[in-house]
């Protein structure tokens, strides 16, 4: 047992079985309810985590659901029915070696081989290039040999407050900036993008953090260690192709990233009427006056009113 009141073996104190304390989305197992408890008030487990299709685990990152499957130390069962019935980009359990073949030929996707289009480019939903501007460099702006961008692509480049006068008119699409609310069914348009905070600062463009979409910071796609991955892997480990093998392109990088944003959207989890720990009808799930409530609950139940502390892209297409 750990400080924390973790057991580390199947049963607990003179060889009870604990399933009664065991987690019903991690299975980390505990010594005392009140354990359990604290674990679950500050876990956030919710159905929008990443979940083994074989054993139904909970992982906090697609990452860490590699390794429960084909990491350097595997689950033994998950990672042998991985091994012939998985798909090594989005994760799923396939009924068949017949079907993972059929499945994982679309799953997988090709890169693109268009030439650079420009510096700033927005594409739509489908891929298709909807904006696609050259802004005149600012005395802020890195050197050439870190960009790809090269002198000529600047020679009628569109002044710096032009660009982004018409980003902003783009993204709030007639909405004023201050009316922007999220899940509000409004006119303005969702921003995605991979490291979008370093863009926006270059662009001195603010736009309301609840319509950005960023592959960089959100949770199931970070490290264990909660740190970014770069874009070039994750198109690599959950598209099945390369990019930026050379000059940067930010067309390519457009739509690797849109791509990502569309496979974590078209997640199928449970609907719920209020899906975020942070709803206030949320906040009291795990209120510390609920503790002997809480305590005579089933780990499943539990589970039941746990809520995901991120906003899951699902949502997006509800």
């Amino acid at each position: 047992m750990d400080q924390s009141g973790q057991l580390t073996e199947e049963n607990g104190p003179e060889g009870r079985p604990n399933h009664m304390n065991k987690c019903a989305a991690c299975y980390r197992q505990f010594n005392k309810v009140e354990h359990l408890v604290e674990h679950m008030r500050i876990s956030y487990h919710s159905v929008h985590e990443p979940t083994c299709g074989i054993c139904r685990k909970h992982c906090r990152s697609f990452e860490s659901l590699r390794e429960h499957l084909i990491g350097p130390l595997p689950k033994q069962e998950c990672g042998n029915i991985f091994s012939m019935r998985g798909c090594r980009f989005c994760l799923a359990i396939l009924d068949s070696p017949y079907a993972l073949r059929l499945h994982q030929e679309r799953c997988q996707l090709s890169g693109l081989n268009a030439g650079v289009l420009g510096r700033m480019a927005n594409l739509g939903i489908r891929d298709n290039l909807t904006m696609d501007y050259s802004a005149g460099r600012n005395r802020s702006a890195p050197g050439y040999e870190t960009t790809g961008i090269r002198p000529e692509y600047l020679r009628d480049a569109m002044p710096v407050r032009q660009v982004q006068k018409k980003i902003q008119d783009f993204l709030c699409n007639g909405e004023p900036m201050w009316k922007i609310r999220p899940r509000s069914g409004g006119k303005a348009r969702i921003l995605v993008g991979h490291g979008l905070d370093h863009d926006l600062d270059r662009l001195q463009v603010e736009y309301p953090s609840a319509m950005i979409r960023d592959t960089a910071k959100y949770p199931p796609l970070m490290k264990t260690s909660k740190l970014s991955n770069p874009l070039k892997y994750l198109t690599q480990a959950y598209l099945g192709y390369d990019i930026q093998s050379g000059i940067q392109d930010p067309y390519e990088d457009c739509v690797a990233t849109m791509r990502l944003y569309m496979r974590m959207r078209s997640q199928n989890h449970r609907v719920e009427e209020y899906p975020l720990a942070a709803d206030p009808q949320n906040r009291n799930n795990f209120a510390s006056w609920r503790q002997s409530e809480l305590e005579r609950m089933t780990p499943e139940q539990m589970l039941d009113i746990s809520r995901s502390d991120y906003y899951c892209w699902c949502l997006d297409s509800n």
